[in-house]
């Protein structure tokens, strides 16, 4: 049998809700538990509905996606956070991606890539392109700082090398594969240690590992 996803939506657009909704809905392995208009409804509903993704706008009047993607985030068994937003460039998707976001999605993405794209992220899959990724790594670069730049040199600095090569792999983009290929270890090798780099940073998923990379400077040069 195909296990069912259950997805909350959160957006302060009615229209876009009902849009959302009738696009989840349509995917036989897809099931809309509920809509809020609102971050503030969040935790209430994730705890009684115990969706598996939540699809959360940024800006919002009330609670905006950013505080409430890091307070759920913060919470043991959090669903996954998929961001929604009209800028794929926004200051406010960075944040929300350190705050523990699988990815985000552009408000006038195809309607096809929206549910693969929740599918993804259920599966424990980050979402973001490589075009997109590049992107947001540039606006790392021109928001970073020498103090930005240290603190993320100090938590590295807690990871042994090889932890810290399959770190600057991960923030290449690369899959478990791609950095056994380039580092010669087996994929449950690679998996292990993407799990103690996640366990010693205190994240979420690889997103935050790259953007930590990143801001370290340990793809420079």
């Amino acid at each position: 049998m195909t296990t069912v996803i259950d997805v909350l939506i959160v957006d302060d657009d009615p229209l876009v809700r009902a849009g959302l909704s009738m696009m989840l809905g349509g995917a036989g392995d897809l099931r809309v538990v509920g809509e809020a208009g609102d971050g503030g409804e969040v935790p209430a509903l994730v705890a009684s509905l115990s969706p598996r993704v939540v699809l959360m706008d940024v800006r919002m009047p009330g609670v905006d996606g950013l505080a409430a993607t890091e307070a759920l985030r913060a919470r043991p068994g959090a669903p996954e956070v998929i961001v929604l937003t009209t800028f794929d460039a926004d200051e406010h998707v960075l944040r929300a991606l350190r705050a523990g976001a699988a990815g985000f999605l552009l408000k006038d993405t195809p309607p096809a890539e929206i549910v693969e794209a929740v599918r993804q992220v259920a599966g424990g899959r980050p979402v973001l392109s490589p075009s997109v990724t590049r992107r947001l790594m540039a606006r790392v670069a021109e928001e970073g700082g020498d103090e930005r730049r240290a603190a993320a040199i100090r938590r590295l600095a807690g990871l042994n090398e090889r932890e810290r090569d399959v770190a600057a792999q991960v923030g290449h983009g690369r899959s478990n594969a791609e950095i056994g290929r380039a580092l010669h270890l087996s994929v449950p090798t690679v998996k292990t240690h993407v799990s103690a780099v996640l366990a010693k940073l205190g994240m979420n998923n690889r997103v935050q590992i790259a953007l930590l990379v990143h801001d370290a400077g340990l793809l420079d040069g």
